[in-house]
């Protein structure tokens, strides 16, 4: 009778272990997302601002690029579906939180191409609102990267309101690479030694 207990015991332990470590693995994030809008967010800024520079501009909105992102992105996220049996509780809240994001850099680009060229209100904005879902998702996960590059994009988009266009656009790529491009780096070295462990 006792070692039947014994054994329910430590298949309880077992069972609590396994939902822990399934918990774990549902918060593992590639970083490969992170990574993609970081280095776009670079690419885009350097490009604006060598055509300021140099005043040859191109025959498209470099800003466009910006869409390719969407290409990995709903690529991760499905997979992502499919590897998990549930979603966490803090992955729905982040979903929501980035989405809000998306949406309120979409209304700002549309606001910025229906009433005029960017100046320093807009680009401001946009380094503000990077900061936001940026500093949350690194304090939902307590990743402290994510939530010093939030700090970054703020500090930034004050900066941003005694410089001129030009300069604006290197704070811009600035923002890419605190708030997305080094987070997402360090995310992906965890990830492949998380990887490499389990094999």
């Amino acid at each position: 009778m006792k070692a039947e207990e014994t054994m329910t015991e430590a298949e309880s332990l077992k069972l609590i272990q396994d939902m822990i470590n399934k918990a774990k693995g549902s918060y593992i994030n590639t970083g490969a997302a992170s990574i993609v809008w970081g280095f776009l967010i670079i690419l885009c800024s350097l490009l604006t601002w060598i055509q300021f520079y140099t005043q040859v501009f191109f025959d498209f909105d470099v800003w466009l690029l910006l869409f390719i992102a969407l290409i990995p992105q709903i690529f991760f996220s499905i997979r992502e579906k499919r590897k998990k049996n549930f979603v966490g509780h803090d992955e729905a809240i982040m979903s929501y939180v980035w989405s809000a994001f998306g949406i309120c850099i979409f209304i700002l680009s549309y606001y910025n191409s229906k009433f005029g060229s960017v100046d320093h209100s807009g680009t401001s904005l946009f380094m503000l609102l990077y900061g936001i879902p940026t500093f949350i998702t690194g304090g939902v996960f307590k990743f402290r990267p994510m939530i010093f590059g939030g700090i970054i994009c703020w500090v930034l988009a004050m900066v941003s309101m005694y410089t001129g266009v030009e300069t604006d656009m290197l704070l811009m790529a600035a923002c890419g690479l605190f708030a997305w491009l080094i987070p997402g780096i360090i995310l992906w070295r965890r990830y492949k030694k998380q990887q490499a462990c389990h094999v």
